[in-house]
């Protein structure tokens, strides 16, 4: 006949599992990503040609789609999604 030992084996086994969380929520927290965009990198941002030139271009089609005078070629969203699943 085989006693096992009274103990720690099972007093508290919610205890062990709060342990495990708070262990994972603080490494959670210590492994936190950080990003940092320095100051020429945000200019370089607002001072983009681009994104005047996308700002134009969007003005442009809300202007259109408010007037309904936008119009989709079917053929060539059709194109456009044939060649994305093709790659």
């Amino acid at each position: 006949m085989k006693i096992n030992p009274l103990g720690s084996q099972g007093i508290n086994p919610y205890m062990r599992q709060m342990n495990k969380q708070d262990q994972a929520n603080t490494m959670a927290r210590k492994a936190a990503d950080k990003v940092e965009i320095s100051s020429a990198a945000k200019e370089m941002q607002q001072e983009s040609q681009i994104t005047n030139e996308r700002d134009e271009k969007v003005n442009e089609l809300k202007i259109q789609v408010e007037n309904g005078t936008y119009k989709v070629d079917p053929k060539a969203v059709a194109k456009s999604i044939v060649n994305f699943y093709k790659k």
